[in-house]
């Protein structure tokens, strides 16, 4: 079989959601609307906790930086499918598809690490409510984002050397809607054997090392919660932490079929991979508003701020 370096190719064919123009239009409208309700209701999550004071907490600081990596993950991957999915040949250049690669890992790596900080800010607030300002300060806070970006930009460069460093074959189809490292993995002609493992390590190391302090907070706030006499007391403390929970589940269920199991381009990768970048940056800012008095009250207010200043 004949080898050609990387660097000759001039990019790779993408197969998409799917070949039926009919399903295709219908497909189009519904991710268009995806996009637009995850950009407004991100956007909308960034405006309110900047705009009202009340919000201004280390919980909700999380909380606004969680919506813009939301908006900037789901950016990375569904406006090309849309640009696509009215294309009749779906193609992306070797350095796109490396961009995208890169920036889907970056992304997607420090919301894995925000969201271990939001099981801790959770953890302190139930379970050592009179230390939490001591425990959670506002410098703290910034550190930690820091913390997140650089070690998931560190991760990410990782990643996209293991693609760069691969020698592909004469077929440059890769099935899938988008460029994520499984799937570029069948088309190499190298000896693909330690960038899996590296991969595989990698997605382990990450995973499990921002999985298990979301593991152990829930593990002190579910005992806590139930040591609690007052039901009021126990439902409040739970309302607190529900919408992070499901934020959770969402995001590393996905996110664990995407990277650990065998890329196939079934119908299951591809629903895990539009679940993981597509969906749950939408539901995010739903699940946080419908379920948080708080932000609910911010958003009247904020709305009649609004309506204060167009209608003087």
């Amino acid at each position: 079989m004949a080898l050609r370096n990387h660097s000759t190719i001039t990019g790779f064919i993408l197969t998409g959601l799917s070949d039926n123009p009919q399903t295709e239009a219908l497909l189009f409208l519904l991710f268009l609307g995806i996009y637009i309700l995850t950009v407004i209701g991100n956007l909308t999550m960034l405006l309110v906790i900047g705009a009202d004071s009340h919000l201004h907490t280390p919980m909700y600081f999380f909380l606004s930086n969680l919506s813009f990596l939301d908006l900037c993950f789901s950016s990375v991957t569904v406006p090309k499918l849309l640009k696509d999915l009215l294309s009749e040949k779906k193609t992306i250049s070797v350095e796109g598809c490396l961009t995208q690669v890169f920036f889907v890992f970056i992304t997607a790596g420090t919301e894995a690490f925000l969201l271990s900080m939001m099981a801790y800010d959770r953890y302190a607030a139930i379970c050592h409510p009179l230390l939490y300002g001591q425990k959670i300060s506002n410098e703290l806070c910034v550190k930690l984002v820091l913390v997140s970006w650089g070690l998931a930009s560190l991760n990410s460069v990782v990643i996209v050397l293991l693609a760069v460093n691969l020698d592909f074959c004469d077929a440059q189809t890769i099935h899938h809607y988008t460029c994520e490292l499984p799937s570029l993995f069948p088309l190499s002609c190298s000896d693909i054997s330690i960038n899996i493992d590296i991969l595989i390590c990698s997605t382990l190391l990450h995973g499990l090392g921002t999985f298990l302090p979301i593991f152990f907070s829930y593990t002190r706030i579910v005992s806590t919660i139930l040591s609690m006499s007052s039901t009021t007391g126990r439902s409040k403390a739970f309302n607190t932490c529900s919408s992070h929970l499901i934020a959770v589940i969402l995001f590393f269920g996905s996110g664990l079929v995407c990277y650990l199991m065998p890329t196939s381009g079934s119908s299951l990768d591809l629903l895990a991979s539009l679940q993981y970048s597509a969906v749950t940056p939408m539901l995010n800012p739903l699940i946080y508003s419908l379920k948080n008095q708080e932000v609910k009250a911010a958003v009247k207010r904020t709305l009649r701020k609004c309506l204060h200043y167009f209608g003087s």
